[in-house]
């Protein structure tokens, strides 16, 4: 049973990206889904779609690569692990490449961005960096 569930969406991201591939299938729940919605938002991913079974459902993830096959997605990382939560206020929440990237944040007002914890005032738990 995996105990990372975030981390392990991001490597099969990763993976895919390496790999070359359009699309890639994660299992899905709650935060997946924010994240990935977070992902589409910021023009990370081109499409994402939710496919239910009779399980717990999957994302399917499209890809977004430049005509020189250059993805979006230039680094993820995993900052909060299940078994050290990194949380940090309002002016701790992390600025990734200068704004060129995003943090993901998961507040009392739900999952968002860096950008957007700063104005909406809020800090919370800090899931991830992409750039």
């Amino acid at each position: 049973m995996l105990t990372d569930q975030i981390a392990d969406m991001f490597n099969r991201i990763r993976n895919a990206i390496q790999a070359r591939k359009r699309t890639v299938d994660v299992p899905a729940n709650k935060l997946k889904k924010e994240i990935t919605r977070i992902l589409f938002e910021n023009h990370f991913i081109s499409k994402y779609a939710f496919v239910t079974d009779d399980k717990q459902g999957t994302i399917k993830i499209l890809l977004k690569y430049d005509e020189n096959m250059r993805n979006a997605i230039q680094g993820l990382k995993r900052v909060s692990t299940p078994g050290r939560k990194k949380y940090s206020g309002v002016s701790g929440v992390p600025k990734v490449l200068s704004g060129m990237g995003i943090a993901i944040v998961s507040t009392s007002k739900g999952v968002m961005t860096d950008g957007d914890c700063r104005k909406m005032n809020v800090g919370g738990e800090v899931i991830g960096l992409i750039w």
